[in-house]
């Protein structure tokens, strides 16, 4: 575990121009108590509770005011869900229920409310500003995390922390334990089907210890098609009690007396919420012909498709319109936050029907089964599986998951031309499951069309008679690579498809080549490299990402994995100047 100067001092540093001349100076006294302070082994968050007790100068005494400077500093997050939950937060402390050992167990559910925590950790004196300037950009996580004071970790979908709590209630209830188990929860992440398990789970077990507190603001990221339904939750609960999320005092009575009374309960918090991510005061829209990431051109194209080809579509996601741009392109089902009843949808549909899924990593690793069942008997199914890697992290691995189901193609088009081909392709393999991987970022256009082979692969940079080197990379991958070998000219075969089917002409090609390095911004094990080593035997050196994605900003992912365009520019170098040692070098930096 790294201590809070390893973990902070970079990004801290880098957010320094963002900051006023009073939290520059404050950060700069708090950095420097952190580089003399964490005994080895010592809680990351013991130990910036003792550098904020040698730096007591509050700089803010409002939380509300403390977390819209983090997302100010940031640029990013989710402001206005941790202003909707803030009162809640605040009771949490009050009662004494943030740290272990308080007066009941806490589970997070509502994940991405863990800057409230943070803002109301630092008002209160056991948390040092410094933290608070790295939200997202590698220091402090958005989400909740155990090393800094929550009881999980949140990695992949909302409605995770319920079950979480359920879980802990009915252990507690096997050990003869009193206790009781508070669960702060979204009305969004109850459409969950794992929370409606856990629920059903906790009434059959007859659980008496289980509170759950709801923030009902009527809003995922998407409005919510219908209010909180209270009735089942009072079914399964018993005692529901509805106060104003946004009086302070009111939440905090309510709380207190759903802990002081006997059995379970439902605490429901009507609140407001305003955007779902944060955007700086004064920020104006992207102009027209500034580059936006590629996932949000999904719905243009699918349009597009539609006019061109004729067929019908049928389009499912949970909560997600907004970031496949679907909105004003064409009609579209919003299942909520709900991704196993996405997938779920089509199933009984039409086979002369294109049923399009668009979900998300973190969405689709929590309903893998429901995909196998979808894979294996829906005709004409398109998902087009999101992947921003960003803030929320994720694993390294999601995207050959997906190539693992039966009957399924994978894809990562980064052309407009590309996306097309892979639907013009499903129309003609409809028994093929057709998953394309839309990365969330925004990079150059290739310098080719780079449809015509969506199996097999098309030279960027084109090889010579007898190359010494090359390098093949799969979809976003291509991008950073094209910029990295701009003036170097290595040969450079870009795929679209995760298992390539390549051209004897190609193969004969790589074959002769004595150093192939292959590239891709995907897990390594199982993955586009090892697949090329397995499948045609190439001397493939595989360059990929080989630990679990961090959370933090998707610039800074990519440093971390060896994927800027200086890192990628000195393997290809090294791959030029025939150094024997650039076949085993590192793969990440």
């Amino acid at each position: 575990m790294r201590g809070p100067y390893e973990r902070f001092a970079a990004p801290a540093r880098a957010a320094m121009p963002r900051l006023t001349e009073a939290e520059r100076t404050v950060v700069t006294r708090e950095l420097h108590e952190m580089k003399h302070r964490g005994a080895p082994g010592e809680p990351l968050l013991e130990s910036l509770r003792h550098v904020a007790a040698e730096v007591p100068e509050r700089l803010y005494t409002d939380s509300a005011h403390v977390l819209l400077r983090m997302h100010e500093i940031a640029g990013s997050g989710n402001l206005q869900s941790n202003l909707s939950s803030l009162p809640l937060v605040r009771a949490c402390f009050a009662h004494e229920l943030v740290d272990h050992g308080g007066r009941a167990e806490l589970v997070v559910g509502r994940g991405h409310i863990a800057p409230a925590f943070y803002a109301e950790r630092y008002v209160r004196g056991s948390l040092p500003f410094a933290p608070l300037t790295t939200l997202h950009q590698g220091g402090l996580t958005g989400v909740v995390h155990r090393e800094l004071g929550f009881r999980n970790t949140m990695r992949y979908s909302l409605g995770v922390g319920v079950v979480q709590a359920v879980s802990l209630a009915w252990e507690l209830t096997r050990r003869g334990e009193s206790r009781k188990v508070v669960c702060l929860a979204g009305d969004g992440e109850l459409h969950e089907g794992a929370a409606f398990e856990a629920l059903r789970f906790a009434y059959d077990a007859g659980l008496t210890n289980l509170v759950l507190v709801v923030d009902a603001n009527g809003k995922g990221i998407e409005p919510l098609a219908k209010p909180l339904n209270t009735r089942y939750l009072a079914a399964y609960l018993g005692t529901l009690t509805e106060v104003d999320g946004c009086d302070g005092p009111a939440v905090e009575t309510a709380l207190g007396d759903a802990l002081d009374a006997p059995g379970p309960s439902v605490l429901v918090c009507r609140t407001r919420k305003g955007e779902h991510s944060f955007k700086p005061a004064g920020a104006q829209p992207a102009p027209p012909e500034r580059p936006v990431s590629f996932v949000t051109t999904a719905g243009r194209m699918l349009a597009a498709h539609q006019d061109l080809s004729g067929a019908e579509l049928a389009v499912f996601t949970p909560d997600m319109a907004a970031r496949f741009g679907l909105r004003g392109h064409l009609p579209y089902t919003n299942t909520g936050l709900a991704e196993t009843l996405t997938v779920g949808m089509p199933l009984s549909l039409p086979d002369h029907i294109t049923k399009v899924v668009a979900t998300d990593a973190m969405y689709y690793m929590d309903s893998l089964s429901m995909l196998t069942e979808a894979t294996t008997s829906v005709r004409n199914l398109l998902v087009l599986a999101g992947r921003s890697w960003g803030a929320w992290g994720g694993a390294h691995n999601a995207t050959n998951m997906l190539g693992l189901l039966l009957h399924t193609r994978v894809y990562e088009p980064v052309t407009a031309a590309e996306f097309h081909a892979c639907l013009d392709r499903l129309g003609g393999d409809p028994a093929t499951t057709h998953v394309l991987s839309m990365v969330d970022a925004v990079f150059e256009p290739l310098p080719q069309d780079c449809s015509a082979d969506i199996d097999g692969g098309v030279w960027l940079t084109p090889p010579g008679e007898s190359p010494d080197a090359a390098v093949v990379t799969f979809g976003y991958a291509s991008a950073l690579v094209a910029a990295a070998n701009q003036g170097l000219a290595v040969p450079h075969l870009h795929c679209a498809s995760l298992t390539p089917r390549l051209d004897p002409g190609v193969l004969d090609v790589l074959a002769r080549t004595r150093r192939v390095l292959s590239v891709e911004y995907n897990g390594a094990d199982g993955g586009f490299g090892e697949r090329l080593r397995s499948e045609y035997l190439l001397p493939v050196d595989v360059h990929a990402v080989r630990r679990d994605i961090a959370t933090r900003a998707h610039h800074h992912q990519l440093p971390l994995h060896g994927m800027s365009t200086a890192q990628l520019r000195d393997r290809l170098v090294r791959l030029l100047e025939r150094r024997e040692e650039a076949v085993h070098a590192p793969a990440y930096a």
